[in-house]
């Protein structure tokens, strides 16, 4: 669900920004009221975590698309939501700048469309009350919760994509038709997330139990009493970057293919002129592993052949994109965490 900046207007585009902006000022206050030691690791190797399994795009059967992970209600339950939208705009940052996935002009709304959703609505509204209420909670609840908190994540985050549409004009994508393409298919993707969330949460669950029943901000203990937790986590990263992204499906997402089925078209032409063309000049320079792979003639990735690819599709470029990412994604999520920890220890 990473939105091109073609689909997105100057002025729907800056207030996208400006919106996440806030909540990205209003997240860092809470996360300098509340950081401890052992939640800076976490936050970094989440973050690496899900920026991998990002990569994995897996198949909707009888549909002819696919859809990935989004990542934000493992994080949401796992950090809390504040530091859960950091990491997830560390993600989402990372695979704009450097891999070309999503618009700079967009950005904003893909960490919005993806983040704020599940952090600030379906984990405190539907994940937590199914889970935390005043019943035993069980692996039943668990996978409750997180279904249905995921299932709504995705719808709206779906139709906020349609309403960044509308609002920016794109008149090859009528609303009505778009919004009947958008929602269908993320239920099916939103079905599998929540799959996904309740496996990884129930691994953290069974390893420290703490972090996942907290009543409202998690207890963190420190690295060293974590340290089940974040190898077990980082050995995920590092397997699903390097190797299980070569099984991704290669059918177009759930956003490619909506549009395709509005307007016979899986991608919008860039404008030429303006910020359109200046942030598209900006993020070539800037993405030296565009598409998760290796550049070909110092400017475009490498082509794949005509004939039907293969698969699993192996490829080196595939695998570091997948490391470095992670990397990438880990260094930045500590570091923000870090320098938010710092600056609370110093207002105290």
């Amino acid at each position: 669900m990473h939105m091109a900046d073609a689909l997105i207007s100057p002025a729907a585009g800056g207030a996208m920004w400006a919106a996440t902006a806030g909540l990205i000022a209003y997240s860092s206050k809470k996360v300098r009221e509340e950081m401890d030691d052992g939640k800076v690791p976490l936050m970094g190797v989440l973050g690496a975590f899900i920026f991998a399994a990002q990569m994995i795009n897996f198949t909707i059967p009888a549909t002819g698309s696919s859809g990935h992970l989004g990542g934000g209600m493992i994080l949401a339950v796992l950090l809390g939501p504040y530091a859960a939208f950091l990491t997830i705009a560390s993600v989402i940052t990372v695979q704009a700048l450097f891999f070309a996935d999503g618009g700079l002009l967009a950005l904003g709304c893909n960490i919005f469309n993806m983040g704020f959703w599940p952090c600030f609505v379906t984990y405190p509204f539907i994940f937590r009350p199914i889970f935390n209420g005043p019943a035993t909670q069980t692996q039943g609840r668990m996978l409750t919760g997180a279904m249905l908190a995921c299932v709504v994540g995705l719808q709206l985050g779906a139709f906020s994509v349609v309403l960044e549409t509308l609002f920016s004009g794109i008149s090859e994508l009528p609303f009505g038709t778009f919004v009947l393409m958008m929602q269908p298919i993320h239920l099916a993707i939103g079905i599998v997330e929540g799959f996904v969330t309740a496996a990884v949460v129930g691994f953290v669950w069974k390893a420290r139990p703490e972090l996942v029943t907290h009543d409202s901000n998690p207890t963190y203990a420190s690295p060293n009493n974590m340290r089940p937790v974040l190898i077990g986590l980082l050995i995920c990263a590092v397997i699903t970057g390097a190797a299980l992204s070569w099984f991704a499906s290669a059918n177009p997402d759930g956003l490619e293919w909506a549009m395709f089925k509005t307007s016979s078209h899986e991608e919008l032409a860039n404008p030429e002129k303006g910020i359109h063309a200046s942030l598209l000049h900006l993020q070539k320079k800037t993405a030296f592993l565009p598409d998760y792979g290796f550049k070909a003639d110092g400017a475009e990735p490498k082509a794949e052949a005509e004939s039907t690819p293969s698969w699993p599709a192996v490829s080196a470029g595939t695998s570091v994109a997948g490391l470095v990412g992670g990397a990438l994604t880990l260094f930045l999520a500590v570091i923000i965490g870090l320098g938010l920890k710092r600056r609370g220890n110093h207002s105290k």
